[in-house]
């Protein structure tokens, strides 16, 4: 798929999950700032990220039962002034307790748009070329890596929480009306039956992909959740520091997904997977050696490469097992991806309160290990089942 065969609709959903992914990450971004703002610990202001996790990681297969029948235009551009409303209020939220509330309702948008976005992509262009079309789209969040999250600390550690919050709901409502133009009227994805639920939820292999993406998501979160402040502590990063860094990783995650959404229809899906979650392990394992910011932005190399190509892989890797039922498995992945940063961020959250940050990046790494041999056990299990089929 060159750049000039894909449909514009892509583009719309592209910049769609890069609101999405700068808002769902401006928590980790300006932790300093709401811990300070709020007058909480960074481990209580990093609930903000558990409980919002755990928001997307219900609502997504929930809703995405609930809005089957919606026409995808109609829905995809209220979701995102439902995320635009939502962070315009939390701008005004005076406690962490109230601003929880909110930013808990808020995420309902994150649950619907992306997997969504990656159901509706697979219906704009040709069978061949579904994989990288998901992985297209997904890149969304890559960029919001490379722009939003450094961009949205820049704004919040010069301005403040609230300037970074509302600088996400101007984006969201750019971004309706972006949907709302480019994409056609009359999407409506088949509405998956109870019939198809349960063979999805009775899956090994669908089931198993997105136990992979929770662990992976757990191991990383552990750590990333509370980067910001563990650098400042261990390197005395000022907000300027902390934007640059943020950028380094997100230019990789961008270069990361680039390549993915090149090579994989050529090497396949799982192959993929394997390759991304390696390189988040190896930074992982690196990370004490982390000692100055040089080191660090080396160390973050891996990680940034992997970080989200895995997930786009995980995306592609879902659609090509069963594109019929991709509605409801990328549904669940999505779920997949909250409930790991759910967990990783109150394991994460439980070491920073006990003193224990030493242990993050051990604690992340046996999970991401255990990603990774679970994701090698459901590919030789597809590969023999593959295998019967053809004999």
């Amino acid at each position: 798929m060159t750049r000039a065969a894909l449909p514009a609709p892509l583009w719309a959903l592209l910049a769609g999950n890069f609101v999405i992914g700068t808002g769902v990450m401006v928590v980790p971004g300006t932790l300093n700032e709401l811990s300070q703002s709020l007058a909480v610990s960074a481990a209580t202001a990093g609930q903000l990220i558990t409980a919002g996790a755990i928001v997307m990681c219900l609502g997504a297969p929930l809703l995405a039962a609930v809005v089957a029948g919606w026409d995808r235009r109609l829905l995809l551009a209220c979701t995102m002034l439902w995320y635009a409303a939502g962070h315009l209020l939390a701008m005004l939220m005076p406690s962490f307790g109230a601003l929880l509330a909110v930013r808990m309702a808020t995420v309902i948008a994150p649950a619907i748009f992306t997997a969504q976005a990656a159901a509706c992509a697979g219906l704009l262009v040709p069978p061949e070329q579904r994989g990288r079309a998901v992985t297209f789209v997904f890149l969304g969040w890559s960029m919001a890596s490379v722009l939003g999250l450094p961009l949205g600390a820049l704004i919040g550690g010069h301005f403040g929480w609230r300037a970074a919050f509302g600088a996400i709901a101007l984006l969201s409502l750019a971004s309706a009306a972006w949907v709302w133009l480019k994409l056609p009227s009359g999407i409506r994805p088949a509405a998956l039956s109870r019939e198809a639920w349960g063979r999805v939820l009775k899956s090994p292999l669908l089931m198993g992909v997105v136990s992979v993406t929770a662990l992976q998501g757990a191991g990383q979160f552990v750590l990333f959740s509370y980067f910001a402040p563990i650098v400042r502590a261990s390197l005395g990063a000022d907000p300027t520091q902390m934007g640059l860094l943020w950028a380094w990783f997100g230019v990789c995650g961008l270069i990361g997904n680039m390549i993915v959404s090149r090579y994989i229809d050529r090497i396949g899906p799982a192959r993929m997977v394997l390759a991304t979650t390696l390189l988040i392990a190896l930074s992982l394992l690196l990370w004490p050696l982390a000692v100055s910011f040089l080191t660090l932005a080396v160390i973050l190399v891996p990680w940034g490469l992997g970080c989200f190509a895995t997930n786009s892989a995980q995306q592609a890797r879902l659609v090509s097992l069963s594109p019929a039922l991709a509605p409801g498995s990328v549904a669940l992945n999505s779920s997949g991806i909250y409930i790991g940063q759910a967990v990783g961020a109150g394991a994460g959250g439980w070491l920073l309160a006990h003193e224990a940050s030493a242990w993050m990046s051990w604690v992340g790494l046996a999970t991401v290990l255990l990603a990774i041999a679970l994701s090698v056990t459901v590919d030789r299990a597809q590969r023999r089942a593959t295998a019967l089929l053809n004999a």
